[in-house]
């Protein structure tokens, strides 16, 4: 089975989030960014500061955490994300 990534992106200023799952994190993030779809909401919010990632072993793992993270309140999310990256450094 496939590793699965759970990863949070934001725009420059941090006010919009994005919440994604993929098998392959460094291809993912390569089509995010240069705007592989134009009319992507990720492309539309200039989404491109990965703010956030998990890894898992299997992809189904991460899909259900993907769910998880997207039931949450944006409070939550924030709070995801400045546990483990305070200061929302792009981590690619």
């Amino acid at each position: 089975m496939k590793p699965g990534y759970v990863y949070i992106l934001a725009n420059k200023n941090n006010t919009t989030l994005y919440v994604g799952v993929t098998s392959n994190l460094e291809r993912r993030l390569k089509q995010h960014r240069t705007d592989l779809n134009p009319k992507s909401f990720t492309s539309r919010y200039k989404l491109y500061k990965l703010v956030y990632v998990e890894m898992y072993q299997m992809i189904g793992e991460a899909i259900a955490r993907e769910k998880q993270i997207k039931a949450g309140s944006r409070a939550k999310k924030i709070a995801l994300i400045e546990k483990e990256n305070a200061n929302w450094d792009d981590l690619w």
